[in-house]
């Protein structure tokens, strides 16, 4: 059964309800950073994500198999290594240009395809990849030609993101995706409190600042975003979702500017705004390949449900 104006409408506004959640993140999280470790920050961040959701699809636990707890730890290693990545990052770079960079998985993802099906990417993935590739250089490359070691990180988180697509990609079709979203969190939650006793000092209280990151960062931009999304990929199609998810880095950049204080040089603006043009180019064509009645898994963060090239290909519309 089509779904109505109205359920559409609402599943719009859902996706970019998350899509804000997303963006205004950056700024919370890097003013938490000032008072606890990213190690730290991501193990607790991750583990309350993860018995939230457990609690909320306990039913899904049930079906835990091998197939599912193998699958989930491979992608939560993608996954952990894109947080990791971008946290660290966050306490080098500035939240608008960790935003804007980390938006550049979507267009990452067809140089991946293209490797894995040994096929030639499109000619819009080849101009969408110029672009971002353009607005990189502007918001990265610092006045003497060198680009930052924050957003060196952040390109590097980039790339675990859209390992992360291809990944969820390879295994969402044959496995629940709430279970496998329930076992990548609880990777991440895992391998972060792993490492963080050896690389910080275990924080004996939390500031305000991290209980407000954490808060905004382990219900809303974590679990609940799974939740949504599972709904909301339901009513919409993987246009409008693509389309949608490129305002991350906007919300972001103006995030940063509004309320982290942040200032961008006109030259930085002009290379988030041809990064997020880049993003559009890339994902608009695959997006109208696949019709939504023939994707009905629902979309989360850095995944899709494709079994061979022609639905792998879609994973650019979804981030």
């Amino acid at each position: 059964m089509a779904p109505t104006k109205i359920q559409q409408i609402t599943a719009d506004l859902a996706l970019l309800f998350v899509a804000f959640v997303w963006g205004i993140t950056f700024v919370v999280v890097k003013e938490a950073l000032t008072e606890i470790g990213p190690y730290y920050f991501l193990a607790i961040r991750f583990t309350v994500a993860f018995l939230f959701l457990a609690l909320i699809c306990w039913r899904s636990t049930l079906r835990v198999n091998r197939a599912n707890l193998t699958a989930g730890f491979v992608i939560g290693l993608a996954l952990f290594g894109g947080y990791a990545f971008q946290t660290v990052a966050l306490q080098h770079t500035t939240a608008a240009n960790a935003g804007f960079i980390t938006g550049l998985s979507v267009v990452l993802v067809p140089l991946f395809v293209a490797g894995l099906t040994r096929t030639l990417p499109s000619p819009l993935a080849v101009l969408g990849v110029a672009c971002a590739t353009i607005g990189l250089g502007l918001l990265a490359v610092q006045g003497d030609f060198t680009v930052g070691y924050g957003d060196f990180l952040v390109f590097c988180c980039a790339l675990c993101f859209a390992t992360h697509i291809i990944l969820v990609g390879r295994y969402a079709p044959c496995l629940d995706p709430v279970l496998l979203a329930i076992i990548q969190i609880g990777t991440v939650a895992f391998i972060s409190f792993l490492i963080a006793p050896v690389l910080e000092s275990f924080p004996v209280t939390l500031a305000p600042s991290v209980q407000i990151a954490l808060l905004a960062t382990a219900i809303p931009a974590t679990a609940l975003a799974f939740l949504i999304q599972n709904k909301a990929q339901k009513f919409t199609s993987p246009t409008h979702t693509a389309v949608i998810f490129t305002m991350e880095p906007v919300f972001a950049g103006l995030a940063a500017w509004l309320w982290g204080g942040e200032t961008l040089e006109i030259r930085q603006w002009i290379g988030g705004a041809v990064i997020v043009l880049g993003m559009l180019i890339t994902v608009w064509k695959t997006a109208e390949t696949v019709p939504c009645s023939a994707a009905p898994l629902p979309v989360t963060r850095g995944s899709s449900a494709v079994g061979d090239k022609h639905r792998l290909e879609r994973v650019l519309s979804q981030k």
